[in-house]
């Protein structure tokens, strides 16, 4: 008797250690870019880099626009198609903060993205003013709506392009998939959005995350150290996605949805903290149109939303903003 409770003290001993919680750390490429996934899990959980694969897969059929058969290139392509959920929750946010902002988050842009050949290689050759009007007669979100699972376009030339905000809506995908899984500590990253959990349990402190210096000449350093807990953040700026034409004229890939030009402001990146990445995704975008003045006026209206601007000066000079209580440390 006594080898039996030998035997099974054992068996216990081996199993606790089994699901003994891990810190784990995975990465890849999505989306065009990378992201990275640390979050605390016991070692016998399920294979989550499979699941993550499985998840993006589906978000990519839905609205990748490099893929041909995604549900966005067949609306795209004015071709009949249902949408699926992940595709009727990106569209109703950008709805709303496209509402919200008066049009200043416009997922249709994307035409003249295209043109100013910065989401594609097939730009507009000489664009002038008459091709830009022509364009924009396509563009407008107002031009768009949702019947149950269908999209009807106003105008068969509107191009539909969520990547302004498919990228926080995947680390809010990857971040709720934990929750479901009973993950207690996680720090979710795409391309830069971030969402986190608690904090980090193998060091004991909150979760560090940086906020860039907008160096042009392509390096990366951090101006300066934030502690996120719970919450979610995504910045947008103008200092790494530009075009400077042959006459030295600087073109950032922010495109004005009211203008279709090039934003022309002296912001140069914004930071946006919230619960959800998606939300904080889209605004940073929306807000990188502002001039500072009007970056204050709206976010003073928004207290859901912290913010943290960088911009230039009279005197080129680079100054900061941080507004509705953004984090200093």
């Amino acid at each position: 008797m006594k080898n039996v409770f030998k035997y099974l003290f054992l068996v216990l001993i081996v199993a606790s250690c089994k699901d003994e919680v891990q810190n784990h750390h995975l990465i890849g490429n999505v989306f065009g870019t990378t992201y990275s996934v640390q979050f605390e899990a016991p070692a016998s959980k399920i294979d989550f880099q499979e699941q993550f694969d499985k998840l993006f897969y589906i978000i990519n059929k839905s609205m990748s626009t490099y893929q041909e058969n995604s549900i966005i290139s067949k609306i795209n392509r004015n071709e009949e198609v249902s949408i699926d959920s992940h595709f009727r929750k990106v569209f109703d946010a950008s709805k709303d903060i496209y509402t919200a902002t008066n049009g200043a988050f416009d997922p249709t842009i994307g035409v003249m993205v295209n043109a100013w050949n910065f989401g594609s290689d097939d730009g507009v050759e000489n664009l002038n003013a008459t091709t830009i009007d022509s364009l924009m007669l396509s563009v407008g979100f107002d031009k768009v709506v949702r019947e149950d699972d269908k999209i009807n376009k106003q105008h068969e030339g509107t191009i539909i392009d969520f990547s302004a905000i498919a990228k926080g809506y995947g680390v809010d995908v990857i971040a709720n998939f934990l929750d479901t899984q009973n993950v207690e500590s996680y720090l979710v990253e795409i391309g830069g959005e971030i969402r986190t959990k608690r904090i980090n349990l193998d060091s004991g402190n909150p979760w560090k995350i940086g906020v860039e210096n907008p160096n042009f000449d392509g390096s990366q350093s951090v101006m300066k150290a934030i502690s996120l807990t719970d919450e979610a953040m995504a910045t947008s700026g103008t200092y790494r996605k530009f075009k400077i034409d042959k006459k030295g004229n600087k073109y950032a890939h922010i495109i004005d949805p009211k203008t279709g030009y090039s934003s022309k402001n002296n912001v140069l990146s914004v930071s946006v903290i919230t619960k959800e990445c998606m939300i904080a995704d889209a605004y940073a975008t929306a807000l990188m149109t502002m001039t500072v003045d009007g970056i204050k006026n709206f976010v003073k209206k928004h207290p859901e939303l912290k913010v943290f601007v960088i911009f230039e000066n009279d005197n080129n000079e680079l100054e900061t903003l941080s507004l509705n209580y953004f984090p200093e440390a």
